[in-house]
């Protein structure tokens, strides 16, 4: 069996299982965070507090969080990050296992980890680049992708094993025991030298990051994509039950397979876009998937509404999970290639404000749909993903050249290497 193109460097696969462990235990910390909610309150609105605390310190922080990783040693600054982490979460387990714990103490440590979450985000995602050659940078991006697709079909099986046969202080203790792992690993892990900001202020800092946007009208766009996918195209996830018990009619069991099936697809494509060294034809992956995506979502609601059926519901939610996968990681990978190294940083700190955004996404979509219903609210989404992807390109001529802009960059930094 052959490597993929990124973990055939060994600097890579190193931090690549190491995140593995990491990623691993946010997941068993999620999971078990809403469990122990649920087991103490057994109120839905304690549950929304969680991921309400969890998110703002994320909206908030993440473009400081990006000057940091710009200015600072990035390994450095997730070794912090993981540790300060792996203590909120041997805090949390211990005030489990002594019967101590409240609703309040895990609104609490959620808001604290969101807090380390948004320093860590854009420090990880400026370090990985420069343990690869940019030839191998889609493999890079769509394997560290694969971390987050895998867990979140693996990791909540994991963690109920964990909680109904040790409890729920031992799934937190394992969630702490992934983000020591990562410290210890990062420990050892040489890291080349990469270009930081100096003699300016983390003001000036990030007024240079919102001035390299402006003018930068790609890397703009990108990051709109990146929006509009969190903001109206991953909206649907929040009023699912509408749609399997409402307009589907169909009971929780079924549910679960959409959502299974939708991260199946997803995976596959990640796993593919992994495997490859360099995917050609960028451009036309990433407009044609956010176009098709669009348009699935909306053919998914609407024939929830007038047909009716299931397993129709269930072949698009499939398409819809390949090719946002397929459009998104080309995002990912279009900016990593696009972006200076010394401005790194900052700009994946903007990039994951963005996805900070898709449980705010979920309200604005809950709020159309008691006027005009879940179908028609969900069907808008669509629409404007496919818009966003198609409006820019009619008016834009470095977005109607993307492609091209991407084939240069991915060249001239072949040959820099």
């Amino acid at each position: 069996m052959t490597l993929p193109p990124a973990l055939r460097y060994a600097a890579y696969l190193k931090y690549w299982l190491a995140a593995m462990a990491s990623v691993s235990g946010f997941q068993i910390l999620r999971f078990a965070q809403l469990w122990l909610v649920h087991e103490l309150s057994e109120s839905p609105l304690a549950l929304g507090y969680v991921g309400m605390a969890n998110a703002v310190p994320a909206i908030s922080l993440n473009l400081f969080g990006g000057v940091l990783a710009d200015k600072f040693d990035k390994r450095k600054l997730i070794m912090t990050a993981q540790t300060i982490a792996s203590i909120l979460v041997f805090v949390l387990a211990t005030l489990t296992l002594v019967g101590a714990v409240e609703v309040w103490h895990i609104i609490a440590i959620a808001f604290l980890a969101g807090v380390v979450e948004a320093f860590y985000g854009p420090a990880h995602e400026s370090l990985y680049p420069h343990l690869v050659e940019r030839k191998a940078l889609v493999s890079a991006v769509a394997l560290d992708s694969s971390l987050w697709q895998g867990n979140r079909i693996i990791a909540p099986a994991i963690a109920g094993v964990i909680i109904a046969t040790a409890g729920t202080a031992a799934a937190f203790f394992v969630a702490g025991i992934g983000f020591i792992t990562m410290t210890i690993v990062l420990s050892t892990l040489k890291v080349p030298p990469i270009p930081r900001t100096q003699g300016t202020s983390a003001a000036r800092d990030l007024l240079n990051g919102f001035r390299f946007l402006k003018n930068n009208s790609i890397v703009a766009f990108l990051i709109g994509m990146t929006f509009f996918n969190s903001f109206f195209g991953l909206a649907y996830i929040m009023l699912l039950p509408i749609f399997t018990v409402d307009v589907l009619g169909v009971d929780a069991d079924r549910q679960g397979l959409l959502m299974a099936v939708g991260g199946l697809g997803a995976l596959k494509t990640t796993l593919w876009l992994g495997s490859r060294s360099s995917t050609g034809g960028k451009g036309m992956l990433l407009i044609g998937g956010a176009v098709t995506y669009g348009l699935a979502l909306a053919a998914f609601a609407l024939t929830s509404e007038y047909v009716g059926n299931y397993w129709l519901a269930f072949a698009l939610i499939y398409v819809m999970g390949v090719t946002n996968s397929a459009y998104m990681i080309s995002v990912m990978s279009s900016l990593q290639m696009l972006i200076p190294d010394h401005m790194r940083g900052r700009v994946m700190g903007l990039f994951g404000m963005t996805w900070s955004f898709m449980p705010l996404g979920g309200t604005q979509a809950s709020a159309v749909a008691n006027f005009i219903g879940a179908p028609f609210a969900i069907a808008i989404g669509g629409f404007l993903v496919s818009a966003f992807a198609i409006g820019p390109a009619l008016i834009n001529r470095q977005v109607r050249n993307l492609g091209t802009l991407l084939l240069r960059a991915e060249q001239a930094s072949v040959t820099s290497d």
